[in-house]
């Protein structure tokens, strides 16, 4: 169930409520990407808990990466076009949806990370390319 929290914060958004939800998931495979698996990164968390939340946490740059891979992961070549019906359409529209979600309550940060960590981490056209698109689909060429 998407928490209501969640609806109306994508109703006062630019960005609509799956771009929310997509974001979401792409923090959860990046955060298992990095760290393994555990408890879902996105679920507010205890201030109390500040050892475990570093030990899971994952920078700006590092979320953009992970959400661009399980992007075309899940979309393929397609992945600029849904991201684009979304509104999104530069790394920082990724940082925004994030702070967001922080702003609500629905996601943490760390005091060092800024919603500008976010900016220019890469380029979209090139990040979501056809040429990005098939490398991370196929497998490397054995020489």
């Amino acid at each position: 169930m998407i928490p209501a929290e969640l609806v109306e914060l994508a109703r006062s958004s630019r960005y609509p409520l799956d771009a929310f939800l997509f974001v979401q998931r792409g923090l959860d495979h990046t955060v298992r990407a990095l760290h393994g698996d555990g408890d879902d990164a996105t679920q507010a968390q205890d201030p109390e808990e500040d050892e475990e939340d570093t030990s899971r946490h994952v920078s700006g740059r590092q979320l953009c990466e992970g959400i661009r891979d399980f992007a075309i992961a899940q979309y393929g070549l397609l992945a600029p076009v849904v991201l684009n019906r979304w509104n999104v359409r530069r790394s920082q529209d990724f940082g925004r949806i994030v702070f967001e979600m922080v702003d609500a309550g629905l996601m943490r940060k760390t005091d060092e990370d800024n919603v500008d960590d976010f900016n220019d981490v890469f380029d979209f056209r090139e990040a979501f390319g056809p040429e990005a698109a098939i490398a991370k689909v196929l497998p490397p060429v054995a020489g």
